[in-house]
């Protein structure tokens, strides 16, 4: 069982910088592989970053953020980060984090098994 807990969330203008942060608990987070998605109002689910158990270098990223974000990871705090730059109105959404077991980079909603609540970034032009 792995409890996923997000923060870093915020208001910032556009062209600033958010860095999210994805706090888990579970002392075998090291053997996750985690996401993180986004969700606007009266929009689905997209994907937005993933990264392997394995570490930094099996990362994958979705085209409209490709160059801006960047996710990573940090076993020994049981955290992954997700760096926004270059941050633009369209960004807007709440960002959630997911996990799970499997090793790769998965970018659909339904290969994740455990999900946080979610932070607000909110970005304004």
């Amino acid at each position: 069982q792995v409890q996923l807990v997000e923060s870093g969330g915020g208001l910032v203008q556009a062209g600033g910088s958010l860095r999210l942060s994805c706090a888990a608990s579970g002392r075998t987070f090291m053997h996750y592989s985690v996401g993180w998605f986004r969700q606007a109002p009266g929009k689905e689910r997209e994907f937005v970053a993933a990264i392997d158990w394995s570490g930094d270098s099996n990362t994958r990223y979705a085209d409209s953020v490709k160059g801006r974000f960047t996710i990573s990871r940090d076993n020994a705090k049981n955290t992954v980060y997700l760096q926004m730059n270059s941050l633009k109105p369209e960004d807007t959404a709440v960002y959630y984090c997911a996990a799970t077991g499997f090793h790769g980079t998965y970018f659909r909603v339904g290969e994740y098994t455990y999900w946080g609540q979610g932070t607000q970034v909110t970005v304004s032009s």
